[in-house]
């Protein structure tokens, strides 16, 4: 009886720290788009953007990074496809296919179609490892998915492009390798080293991508203005390679590991929210009554999700 009480305890103590994790993340991730947006008006190109904000972020997790590995450099050696395809799938995958998209359609239909990444997990969980979703699953993902579309605000008429639905389409399949990867632990390797990893490959293959011309790479030093503020450039840069890079994906991956990949991917869903909320206080941008009843959904799709959730997700250590 008291093993059984211990592992309820255990299991309590894990979910709420993984959603206090998936919280974290959803809001550090929610804050680069506005962040962003800014620099973009001054005169910077996406790809230079993700550049400086992946590579920041891997500087600043380094030192974390050496010290979690503690000399056994053959941990690197022993997840090297773990780390490329993270740094590929999770960063470079998601955040350079998405750019593309914007470069073609509209960015509220962009953001709709990446966001079905947890449908993406559910499938994968589904044939790889037989966890069939059950009703409640179904349910809470139609009720997020459909508080999405109301937080998007999408209108009638939008352009759209076969060659940006192209690209949206291979932005959500990153996303979902975000969610899917971040739950290994791979020959144990630790969230931050992961998390750096990732960030090292994902730069460069973003900064190769660039000077081949994938992508425009241009950049400013002109000041930076939001609503009532003008930074110098450095500052929305630092934030988001700290904030929106470093202590998203590290707290990113800590709750995909507490809570399995499906589960985390829909609490995910809090980070539209959160760009909602970020976007009304930088740029003015103030959400619509039809938005807050979307956000309102959303975290309503998460808990009907939970509930939904099977005792042991294969996917998690």
């Amino acid at each position: 009886m008291a093993t059984v009480t211990h592992d309820k305890a255990v299991a309590s103590n894990r979910l709420r720290s993984g959603l206090l994790c998936a919280a974290l993340s959803a809001t550090a991730f929610g804050l680069s788009g506005p962040l962003a947006r800014g620099l973009f008006d001054a005169g910077w190109s996406p790809a230079a953007v993700v550049i400086v904000r992946v590579l920041l972020g891997a500087l600043v997790l380094l030192p974390a990074a050496v010290l979690q590995l503690r000399g056994d450099w053959n941990l690197l050696r022993r997840n090297a496809g773990l780390l490329a395809g993270y740094g590929l799938l999770a960063v470079v995958t998601a955040q350079l296919c998405f750019f593309n998209a914007v470069a073609h359609m509209d960015v509220a239909v962009a953001l709709l179609i990446e966001y079905t990444s947890p449908i993406a997990v559910v499938g994968y969980l589904w044939l790889r490892h037989r966890q069939q979703p059950g009703r409640a699953t179904v349910l809470g993902a139609a009720i997020g998915l459909i508080g999405l579309v109301l937080v998007l605000n999408l209108t009638a008429g939008t352009a759209t492009s076969p060659v940006g639905i192209a690209w949206a389409m291979a932005s959500m399949v990153g996303g979902a390798g975000y969610f899917i990867l971040s739950a290994h632990a791979g020959d144990q390797v630790p969230g931050t080293v992961l998390a750096t990893g990732g960030l090292l490959i994902g730069g460069l293959g973003i900064l190769i991508a660039g000077l081949l011309g994938v992508v425009p790479l241009h950049a400013t030093t002109a000041s930076v203005t939001y609503q009532d503020l003008t930074v110098a450039w450095w500052t929305p840069l630092l934030a988001l390679g700290v904030v929106t890079a470093a202590i998203s994906y590290v707290t990113g991956i800590a709750a995909t590991r507490l809570l399995g990949s499906r589960l985390a991917s829909f609490a995910a869903l809090a980070e539209v929210v959160a760009a909602i909320l970020f976007s009304w206080a930088l740029l003015g941008q103030a959400p619509a009554p039809i938005q807050l009843l979307g956000g309102a959904l959303i975290l309503t799709g998460v808990v009907v999700v939970r509930l939904g959730e099977p005792d042991h997700d294969t996917t998690a250590p």
